[in-house]
């Protein structure tokens, strides 16, 4: 999180160790960087602020406080005079002319200035000259509109403008000015220090760059097994780098829908009862939950990209072993084997693309990840209607992952490491030597992106050396940012997941053969749907960055639309209308799957570019678990859900109302991240959802999306 955003987290989230007290208004809080043996802040929590706000009554009950708390301490005479005149001339009260945090607050600092974060004479002068607003100076100016100090320091600088008695910020001396009470200036969310040298500081990157190849432990000699490529024009390897990323959506998609067609063959070779198909259709996905899970720790060991190389090592064995499975048992360990591939795969490579590749095309390059999930569908229904004739055909079908996760696997080796992960590892040099190879070193602004990553990545490790019992799990749950990215990014998927796009995708020619299809014309009718997914993504690659993440999610819509049409198709007889019912039914799945293979990109987009630094393997691991839990459930209870509900009840009643729910949830709280950086982003989410939800109906109203 951005230290100019650090203070919203006690405001939303009093209950921490620095807050000594709170109430609905207000907080006082122990300041984390003290500037003197007792320095307090007061900060209001009202969304707006006017003359009637008690301000002078929480500053006088911070200055108590000190007072009692130095007094305990010996600091101070126990009687009635010394601690008054202890309180009115050692304590000060007031506010920063240009304060450095986007939250307003009042500093109650005693002046011993007393304290290692002491550092500088800029953190002198910051309390001691004009610079320092005292609180007596300031006065309630009575005004007929509210003062609402919004996420910008500007809008604080007009508050205490509107409110100093005769005299303007602009009559304090520019030197003064300069002045911030950290020592540090700023360029976007970038805090440099006083004395910063850019061409000093990029001299020691490519020293450091240079050293780090001859480093010689395993992990490095492991991150170093790679055939590096150095384009001329630097987007040629960052398009190469998303593009054969995302193509692991491949093997996702194939595996999904191969066993589509595979089970017809299958359930005649191997004797398969009803409940031992859909236990071999639903155990990839619970082996995916089991590789999201464990996800996490070869993410945060291994890298992103050798998450991907072991995920290829899972599809691997797990397709020889369903290729060559004799028993049903047999099958049951391919495909949970399959699974675990899918799931390390799928929480790897939004994080990996997300980390490596700009924020402007950030959108597009992940979602080709979805595109490639669809394509694999479509090739698994192409090579079922290829293979369906041929005896012991379903082999030739299940073991046709080996081509794709061959050819991923050694072309990882062609691909770096993400360099956000290098930088949180500490491994400067590689990451910034993966940096020039990724971005055009000359152009100032990709300079300054790699010094906000670096920046990033050492407020969390001081954060963490701070605070020894903050740990990554607490700060996901507990840390307000950071719990409603969670919230949000699971809400994506779980909305992608139970309006029941797995279940249709893995069933489509059971299904097929439900509206009068026989087996043959069942199999190669799936190709429809399959097709319909696939160009459903293509505008949502093309334009997910010019038209934004809530645009897509509109989405939601035209595939409610076609869950309506395939509901109605089964209200026909089949007997006397089945022209009619496959034409319905067909209409509704083609339009179904055409809006939700544009939706559908969102549940690898959103969660890939909403967690920050420290939790985003965490967050993609919960993520990915509830993915692929959500899609066990609906493709296990398939069957038994159906014959509870009707056809017409499952599509329409439950998967219609799911996507009816979504879409309100969507309007209110879907926030826009488009042509963000990941660190813009993690600013983003200190805004409560409320805050939110006013921001979004604003531009409806306004005609924005």
């Amino acid at each position: 999180m951005s230290f100019r955003y650090a203070l919203g987290t006690y405001i939303t989230n009093p209950k921490q160790d620095l807050v000594v007290f709170h109430d609905d208004d207000y907080i006082i809080m122990k300041d984390a960087y003290p500037k003197a043996l007792r320095h307090y802040l007061v900060l209001p929590r009202a969304e707006s602020l006017t003359y009637k706000h008690p301000w002078m009554e929480y500053v006088e009950k911070a200055k108590d406080m000190i007072v009692a708390d130095l007094v305990k301490e010996g600091y101070v005479e126990d009687s009635s005079i010394a601690k008054e005149k202890f309180r009115n001339t050692f304590i000060r009260a007031g506010v920063h002319s240009v304060p450095s945090m986007a939250h307003l607050h009042i500093h109650v600092i005693t002046q011993d200035f007393y304290s290692e974060r002491m550092k500088n004479k800029r953190h002198y002068n910051s309390f001691t000259t004009s610079f320092f607003i005292d609180f007596s100076d300031l006065r309630p100016a009575i005004r007929t509109d509210d003062l609402s100090p919004d996420s910008d320091a500007d809008s604080h600088k007009k508050f205490i403008m509107s409110v100093f008695e005769g005299k303007e910020i602009k009559d304090i001396s520019s030197d003064e000015v300069d002045l911030r009470e950290d020592g540090v200036k700023k360029i976007g969310t970038l805090e440099l220090g006083e004395n910063f040298d850019f061409d000093k500081e990029f001299e020691e990157l490519e020293l450091l760059a240079e050293q780090s190849k001859e480093q010689k432990t395993f992990i490095d000699r492991l991150l170093s097994w790679e055939v590096k490529l150095n384009f001329q024009n630097k987007n040629h390897m960052v398009y190469l780098l998303g593009v054969f990323a995302a193509a692991a959506g491949l093997l996702s998609g194939l595996d999904q829908s191969i066993i589509s067609g595979a089970t017809i063959g299958m359930r005649k070779d191997l004797a398969l009862t009803s409940h031992e198909q859909s236990l071999i259709s639903s155990l990839m996905p619970l082996g995916a939950m089991a590789g999201s899970i464990i996800m996490t720790p070869l993410n945060e060991f291994f890298g992103r990209k050798f998450s991907l190389i072991i995920s290829c090592v899972w599809y691997t064995v797990g397709s020889a072993l369903c290729a060559a499975a004799q028993d049903h048992h047999l099958m049951y360990a391919g495909r949970f084997m399959l699974g675990v591939g899918v799931g390390i795969e799928g929480g790897c490579v939004g994080i990996y693309i997300s980390e490596s590749v700009p924020a402007n095309v950030r959108g597009s390059i992940v979602s080709m990840y979805q595109f490639n999930i669809a394509l694999g569908e479509v090739l698994g229904y192409a090579v079922a209607a290829m293979f369906y004739s041929v005896k012991g055909g379903w082999r030739f079908m299940v073991g046709s992952s080996l081509v794709f996760s061959t050819i991923l696997f050694i072309g990882l080796f062609f691909l770096p490491e993400s360099p956000r992960w290098l930088v949180h590892k500490n491994r400067t040099g590689m990451a910034y030597e993966v940096w020039t190879r990724l971005r055009d070193i000359k152009d100032d602004k990709n300079k300054l992106e790699f010094l906000e990553m670096r920046q990033a990545a050492r407020q969390e490790h001081e954060r963490k050396e701070q605070t020894s019992t903050m740990k990554t799990w607490a700060d996901l749950f507990f840390i307000p940012r950071n719990r409603r990215a969670l919230f949000y990014a699971v809400m994506m998927v779980t909305l992608g997941q139970l309006t029941g796009i797995n279940a249709i995708m893995y069933y489509m020619s059971t299904l097929m053969q439900g509206i009068g299809f026989d087996e043959k014309n069942a199999v190669f009718m799936s190709l429809v749907g399959g097709g319909a997914l696939l160009i459903g993504t293509i505008p949502a690659i093309l334009w997910m960055d010019r038209f934004g993440r809530r645009v897509w999610g509109y989405n939601i819509i035209g595939f409610f639309i076609g869950l309506i049409l395939v509901g109605v198709g089964y209200l026909f007889d089949f007997n006397t209308q089945k022209a009619q019912a496959e034409g319905v039914y067909l209409t509704g799945i083609i339009v179904y799957n055409l809006f939700f293979g544009a939706y559908s990109t969102l549940t690898w987009v959103v969660p890939s570019e909403s967690f920050a630094l420290e939790t985003r393997s965490l967050g993609m691991t919960i993520c990915s678990t509830f993915l692929y839990l959500w899609s066990f459930t609906v493709t296990y209870n398939f069957t038994k859900m159906q014959e509870a509900m009707t056809y017409t009840g499952l599509t329409l009643g439950f998967y219609g109302g799911i996507a009816f729910i979504g879409l309100i949830y969507q309007v209110l709280f879907m926030a826009e991240t488009k042509d963000k950086t990941l660190e813009e982003i993690d600013d983003l989410f200190n805004m409560t959802p409320l805050q939110l939800a006013k921001q979004n109906l604003t531009n409806l109203k306004n005609g924005k999306p």
